[in-house]
């Protein structure tokens, strides 16, 4: 949570950086003191704190209280422990486990559960119109985009996933109001990535991205759910961004089929009875 402010501060208002910085300097503090003490220790109005909280992706000051508080008091800290050439198999397995776990940890604290919520109800409003959700990504994010499309597909959405830029740009060049996009990015800075996010807006798409706070992604689309992983890039280091992305994919295809209702269940038994005839017995 911490590493988000600390990247999202320059994109702030100058009151809100005050805000910003002083959450930094002690979050302890912040997390225990009255709104009148935080506006007068930042030296802004009591609704510039509140403004802060939101540009955060949360519901307001008792929701951002709440996980800053959870945060710091868990105290579950960022891990990085990188594999060494002469690691034994079982350091390997210790490493790389807890990496990832502390990875997953680490967004359950930090997750905006406002950002979340309207993303799975504009894909759910979508889906109740027939509209198109598309999942756009390269390199690693192409194969999570095509595992969403895989998770998106089985609730019946005509969902459909683009690695190639051109292919994007072309897709994108199709979408309408009723439509829905999610562009997944680690950096948030790939320029395919970010040249059909604009024409999906510009259509009147609705535009998701799932990348890192403070990139030129976050910044130009509609809904961000922030995914902060500082990725290792040695030969060694598995890709745990990846893995926190197919996460953030499948509590929003869970949120989705929550709103979708009880619509859904009778076409998923008949999928899975008609799947029966796939397997040896």
């Amino acid at each position: 949570m911490l590493d988000r402010i600390t990247a999202s501060l320059p994109s702030l208002a100058p009151a809100e950086q005050r805000v910003g910085r002083l959450v930094l300097a002690d979050p302890r503090g912040f997390a225990r003191q009255p709104i009148g003490e935080l506006a007068e220790r930042a030296h802004v109005s009591k609704p510039t704190v509140v403004r802060f909280c939101r540009s955060m992706g949360y519901d307001g000051l008792s929701d951002f209280k709440l996980k800053l508080a959870g945060s710091v008091s868990e105290g579950v800290p960022f891990i990085h422990r990188s594999v060494d050439a002469d690691d034994k198999t079982g350091d390997v397995l210790v490493k790389v486990i807890d990496n990832t776990v502390a990875a997953f940890l680490k967004y359950r604290n930090d997750a905006s559960t406002h950002a979340i919520e309207r993303a799975a109800l504009a894909m759910a409003a979508t889906c109740r119109s027939g509209g198109r959700i598309e999942f756009y990504g390269v390199g690693n994010s192409g194969i999570v985009a095509l595992d969403a499309q895989h998770k998106f597909f089985r609730l019946g959405v005509h969902a459909i996933a683009h690695s190639d830029g051109h292919m994007q740009v072309m897709s994108a060049s199709l979408l309408g109001t009723n439509d829905c996009v999610i562009i997944i990015s680690n950096s948030g800075r790939t320029r395919d990535l970010m040249d059909a996010a604009d024409i999906a807006r510009k259509r009147g798409a609705t535009t998701i991205a799932i990348t890192a706070s403070g990139s030129p992604l976050a910044s130009t689309a509609q809904i961000h759910l922030a995914a902060d992983h500082p990725e290792g890039y040695d030969r060694y280091s598995p890709m745990v961004s990846r893995l926190l992305h197919l996460m953030i994919v499948d509590v929003l295809a869970t949120c989705v089929a929550l709103r979708l209702g009880s619509a859904l269940q009778p076409a998923l038994r008949e999928m899975k009875d008609n799947l029966r005839s796939k397997r040896y017995t």
